[in-house]
């Protein structure tokens, strides 16, 4: 197999075979090339599964998975990439804002010696509304921060990668997945191609507040110590300044015996200091029940049903 694509479906039975049908249209350019398209229904309250075994019955490039449940599209991606087998492999939407007709864009820059290549969009701000940019901005500056992302490198929901880098991302078998953790951690040949960016067929993001935060919790738990380290050095410094407070007021007392010694003062210190304890007791407490779940064997996704044969030899049949 020369190429897989791989969609997490959500909500998207209407808008999944058009996204198909753009594949299969850029794919017939360069007709030598094998091919297979994995949707994977990240437990879709729609009809979007039915609609991907239909046309996996009829077209053999398209397999179909649906999870037993949501568990998030990090997961849907995890399990398209492991069900995948082109020596590479692009992921992109499942609602037409990622250009499929552009993929060749990002597989041509696979061969200039990149192991992962993102696409970037020139004019996406302007499409997205502004909770959406700000949780972008937010995911980007963690990526930059947490996970040392490049200067410059746009990370994006369609991207592809070689076989090895799949291989590798696919090593990790815990439940909190983060597939830009697992790229940046491993890799350093990551470049941008530029595309253009378009509007969604219909509807809108399923991101909600709660969905992003997730995210972002995932990526500095799961991939980063920096957060245990910013909370020790909080501790630090909070413990320094309470030391240095005491001291002038120690001070401030021998020089002038007529300042009034409250509770005011005595509130506040308790009031910081146990603030920063509990920051601190919080994050642990993170670190230790991700390390407990992951301990249980949590399972990163549970796949119901699937539709589309793999053959032997890596292509698809019937």
């Amino acid at each position: 197999m020369d190429v897989s694509f791989v969609i997490p479906c959500y909500r998207s039975q209407n808008t999944i075979l058009s996204v198909i049908g753009e594949i299969e249209q850029t794919m017939a350019q360069r007709p030598a090339l094998r091919y297979e398209i994995i949707c994977v229904s990240d437990g879709s309250p729609d009809q979007v599964y039915e609609v991907i075994a239909a046309r996996s019955a009829q077209d053999r490039h398209v397999r179909g998975f649906c999870l037993a449940k949501n568990f998030g599209q990090q997961a849907a991606i995890m399990a398209g990439l492991n069900a995948s087998t082109g020596d590479k492999v692009v992921v992109l939407d499942d609602d037409g804002q990622t250009p499929a007709d552009e993929s060749f864009a990002l597989l041509d820059a696979l061969d200039e010696d990149n192991d992962v290549v993102y696409a970037s969009y020139r004019w996406a701000q302007k499409m997205h509304s502004r909770f959406r940019n700000f949780g972008t901005w937010m995911n980007e500056t963690m990526l930059r921060i947490l996970l040392k992302k490049p200067k410059g490198l746009e990370i994006t929901s369609f991207w592809a990668a070689k076989r090895f880098a799949i291989d590798e991302i696919c090593c990790y078998t815990g439940p909190y997945a983060y597939t830009e953790g697992l790229i940046l951690r491993s890799f350093g040949r990551i470049c941008n191609v530029p595309v253009r960016h378009r509007a969604r067929l219909e509807g809108e993001s399923g991101y909600t507040l709660t969905k992003l935060l997730a995210l972002w919790l995932n990526g500095f738990t799961a991939f980063s110590v920096v957060p245990l380290r910013a909370a020790s050095l909080l501790g630090v410094v909070s413990a320094v300044c309470g030391f240095l407070y005491m001291l002038y007021t120690v001070i401030h007392y021998f020089f002038d015996r007529d300042v009034p010694m409250g509770y005011p003062t005595l509130v506040s210190l308790i009031l910081l200091l146990s603030g920063v304890i509990l920051v601190m007791l919080g994050l642990l407490g993170e670190y230790v029940g991700r390390l407990y779940i992951t301990a249980n064997r949590a399972p990163q996704y549970v796949v119901r049903a699937a539709c589309g044969a793999k053959e032997e030899n890596g292509g698809t049949s019937k």
